[in-house]
This record gives C-alpha cells, structure tokens and sequence, in this order.
C-alpha cells in the first residue's frame, strides 16, 4: 500500500485534460493498512457460516485513503473508503471491481457518500498498474 498515493496521482495526472482549468482534482496523500476480513458476497444466503456465503476465488481487500483537493484557494481533505474484489489468474491477480464512499478529515458526524462502483476510477486504475508492476518483478513487496 505505500507505493498506492504515488500510483493514484500519476493515474490522476494522465486522466488531466489540459484545456479545462476548473477542473478539480484530489491527490491522494496516504494510504491505510489494508484489511482481509471479508464481507459475504451472497446475501441472498441465509447462514450464519461466512464460508458459504463467500464467492469462490475472490479475494476482499478493504483500505482508506487520504485525498487532498485544492479549491478556491483552499485545501480540503477527504478519506475514500475502498472495497476491492481479487482474483488470481494464470498471470497473477486481477481486480474484478470495486466500490468506493468519501468521508470527511478529520471524520466527523457527517454520513459517508453512498457507496459507488469505483472499477474506473483513479485508485483502481492505480490498483491495476500496481498489480501489472508487481507481476512483471518491478515492486518490491514488502512484508511490513
């Protein structure tokens, strides 16, 4: 996840257009410790046991990030909250999708967004390139 922010704004900086000026546009400054705990993928399943109601061959991973949009002179940040589904193929994992809901930083009482299909955006598109780098040898995972 440490090499994630410098991934998100290099995706970030490729999806500028250089016309427009009133775009706004958030760099990612952090991003959290991953978490693996997953969610049931079949809620039509009634069980208690998470085992069957999890989707065979996709892996959870849930993570935040931190967001900094420059605005009208000011800085706002923000925390995205991603869900993001994995599958290992023959050449490594995959994403299959993910969804993504925006909070306020420093979190207050303020309802996070509802959540959002984020396979396109910014973070997974840094996610696939992330993914794509470390198949072809060229990121150091690290075990922290």
């Amino acid at each position: 996840m440490r090499d994630l922010p410098s991934y998100a704004n290099r995706a970030s900086q490729r999806a500028r257009r250089l016309t427009r000026r009133g775009d706004t546009f958030s760099y990612t400054i952090a991003a959290g410790k991953p978490e693996f705990q997953p969610l049931p993928l079949n809620p039509s399943t009634t069980s208690s046991d998470t085992t069957k109601t999890l989707s065979e061959g996709i892996e959870q991973v849930f993570f935040t990030t931190l967001e900094r949009q420059y605005t009208a002179g000011k800085s706002v940040e923000l925390q995205q909250f991603h869900w993001l589904l994995l599958t290992k193929t023959g050449s490594g994992w995959r994403k299959v999708m993910m969804f993504s809901q925006i909070g306020s930083f420093p979190v207050t009482k303020q309802p996070l967004s509802p959540p959002r299909e984020s396979s396109n955006g910014v973070v997974a598109q840094a996610v696939d390139v992330w993914l794509r780098d470390c198949q072809a040898g060229s990121v150091k995972i690290s075990s922290n």
